[in-house]
């Protein structure tokens, strides 16, 4: 069995709120070991060592080895909860495995040949409907991602989990369907379009700015002009008596 990590743990006998944050201010994360037909474990691990592996990635994808006592404790880690506010870890939940359990894990999506893609070079979208699949394997057998080549996908074309040779030993939890992981879309008609009638727009604004409509007088084209005649219909002012 593959293990990626090993981390320190201890024992912890109080629950409650209290505790939780007397472990927390000593730099320690309150967490739950279970599984393997065993009673649930209340465990307390380093938070410097458990933040360091969080956050390589894949976490929920690597065995980690609990150490207490002396004794080694394969697991999986299962679930990590945050500080809304600061990200730091508050509590952690670890499955217990052995080399034949049989687990469920959430393998992330990677696509090849993006940049080489028929169907991208012809003006395609891509479309990833699946970024992680839900597998069914040994712990010695999690794949580190699920590889999906683009390369002669063409434009209205998908890939499906059929179409994806899986490791030795790796199941697809989802059962009897054959469901879609990427797509390569055509662009929408009013996306094709957008551009051409962004350009004429300015063209016809360009052209036409400044210009005064035909027949309009000077007043019309640049404001009324000084002195200008008084409107038809306007009476004349009185004239001055000498």
């Amino acid at each position: 069995m593959k293990v990626n990590a090993t981390l320190e743990i201890q024992q912890r006998e109080n629950n409650g709120k209290g505790a939780a944050r007397a472990l927390r201010r000593s730099a320690l994360v309150p967490a739950i070991l279970y599984g393997n037909k065993q009673e649930a474990t209340k465990i307390a691990l380093p938070l410097k060592e458990l933040t360091i592996e969080y956050k390589k990635g894949a976490f929920f994808n690597k065995i980690i080895d609990l150490k207490m006592d002396g004794k080694v404790i394969h697991s999986l880690p299962r679930d990590i909860q945050t500080h809304p506010v600061t990200d730091v870890i508050e509590h952690a939940d670890f499955q217990r495995v052995d080399k034949d359990s049989i687990i469920h894990v959430f393998v992330p999506v990677k696509v090849l040949n993006q940049e080489k893609s028929v169907g991208l070079k012809r003006g395609g979208v891509l479309n990833i409907v699946r970024h992680e699949i839900e597998l069914l394997c040994k712990p010695d057998a999690i794949p580190a991602a699920i590889e999906v080549d683009v390369l002669n996908v063409d434009i209205g074309r998908s890939v499906h989990i059929n179409d994806i040779t899986l490791p030795e030993h790796v199941k697809t939890a989802i059962k009897g369907r054959n469901f879609t992981i990427v797509t390569v879309a055509g662009r929408s008609k009013e996306e094709e379009e957008t551009p051409a009638a962004v350009a004429a727009a300015t063209a016809a604004a360009a052209g036409t700015a400044g210009t005064a409509a035909p027949g309009a007088t000077p007043a019309a084209a640049g404001g009324a002009a000084s002195g200008a005649t008084p409107t038809t219909g306007a009476a004349a002012a009185p004239a001055k008596k000498k």
